[in-house]
């Protein structure tokens, strides 16, 4: 690496917290605005597509400072504090929050190589070490300005970045992919099991086709070394696309969990808390992927997991009736709880809805086959992902050189 060159961040980028509480209020936040990035948008070292606050362009003016050019880089400034995404063009002129800070890159080097830097395991692993606080950790403008970085010449920064970025954009192309096929399923589902009922439908509650298994409470010490043990399955862990949340996963060995607490593919996990006021997470369901991992999936605390009859109702439609706006408010009616709300098992159990005395099979068959199409496409992101996590380090450390 005699050619790479050893620097502080902030030499070579400018660093922005986001815009303070006091600045922009929870009340200021409407519909249809400019997007704001909050730390629950970081996935996968990628900003994701959902349910976005927004703001007027009256204080998109007013805080212009804290807006997002693409190349920019951002990192959540509490908690996870080693994740961070880079900002893509289609996001560029969006606001980031207050929790967040923003690495903009001067011309010396590559703002795609540099987003590529962060990802390292041994850069994780730093900046988490460093981070102050004992119970949430956080990082700020001054610690990451000091954070050592290393770089080779600018040409070479750009040819890996090509490289790595190449299969992120197949990765991106699946998700997007995943994305729409979600969406088809769910105006499907909205057409076939919601506008189209009538009196001759039968009602059911879920207590008449499922039962609610809740999560293992694991002890600190039976936690275990990343990908070592069992994996241990977290309210992080659930994510609002297809597949589950990889950042968040865990690692643990204990005799005590029980047979009913393993997840295997296709089974429905859902949420039972929520920190946001507007219950967006709670009660959200996802389905165990079928190529996800060899080893034992432990369903966690603050998780339900639903054993559905499956002679009474198909799983998949379970599935996207627990993504229908129906399921979503009333959640939203039961949920309970002041500063974190909470979804009770008997609550769940009594949400009803209605179906056909005898179901549609071609109906059901299209919507097995879109979770099947989505389970692929999802097994293809995992491995194009663990051959770009393979490169990473050799690429970094200058152990492999690209000619250019």
């Amino acid at each position: 690496m005699s050619e790479w060159t050893e620097i502080e961040l902030g030499e070579v980028a400018e660093v922005q917290t986001g815009p303070f509480g006091s600045q922009l209020k929870n009340e200021q936040y409407i519909t249809g605005g400019t997007p704001v990035v909050t730390v629950e948008h970081i996935q996968d070292f990628r900003i994701i597509d959902f349910d976005y606050p927004s703001i007027t362009d009256e204080d998109k003016d007013r805080l212009s400072k804290y807006l997002m050019k693409e190349g920019d880089i951002l990192f959540t400034r509490v908690g996870s504090v080693d994740l961070s995404a880079y900002v893509s063009k289609g996001q560029d002129g969006w606001m980031f929050s207050s929790r967040m800070l923003r690495v903009r890159p001067n011309k010396e080097i590559n703002s795609r190589f540099l987003s590529y830097f962060f990802q390292q395991k041994s850069f994780r692993d730093y900046i988490i070490n460093i981070a102050v606080g004992a119970t949430m950790p956080s990082i700020n403008t001054g610690i990451l300005k000091t954070i050592p970085i290393s770089y080779p010449p600018l040409e070479e920064q750009r040819s890996i970045a090509t490289i790595l970025s190449s299969l992120d954009d197949k990765i991106d192309l699946l998700h997007r992919q995943n994305q729409t096929l979600e969406q088809m399923a769910e105006t499907l589902f909205r057409q076939w099991f919601v506008e189209e009922e009538n009196e001759s439908w039968r009602e059911l509650k879920l207590e008449n086709v499922l039962n609610v298994v809740s999560g293992f409470n694991h002890k600190q010490e039976e936690l275990d070394e990343p990908g070592q043990g069992n994996i241990l399955l977290s309210m992080g862990s659930i994510q609002k696309s297809f597949g589950l949340n990889t950042d968040s996963i865990r690692s643990i060995v204990s005799e005590r969990v029980r047979e009913n607490q393993y997840c295997y593919p296709n089974d429905i996990i859902i949420t039972t808390r929520d920190v946001t006021q507007a219950a967006e997470h709670l009660g959200s369901p996802v389905l165990i992927p079928t190529f996800f991992s060899d080893k034992k999936i432990v369903l966690g605390s603050n998780l339900y997991k639903l054993e559905i009859n499956e002679s009474l109702v198909p799983a998949s439609l379970i599935y996207f009736l627990l993504k229908s706006a129906l399921y979503r408010q009333y959640v939203k009616d039961v949920a309970s709880g002041t500063s974190i709300l909470m979804l009770k098992k008997a609550d769940l159990l009594e949400f009803s809805f209605s179906i056909p005395e005898k179901l549609n099979q071609n109906k059901i068959q299209i919507l097995d086959d879109i979770i099947e199409k989505l389970n692929s496409n999802y097994s293809q992101i995992r491995r194009l992902a663990k051959i770009r996590d393979s490169l990473l380090p050799e690429l970094m450390s200058g152990e492999v050189r690209i000619t250019y």
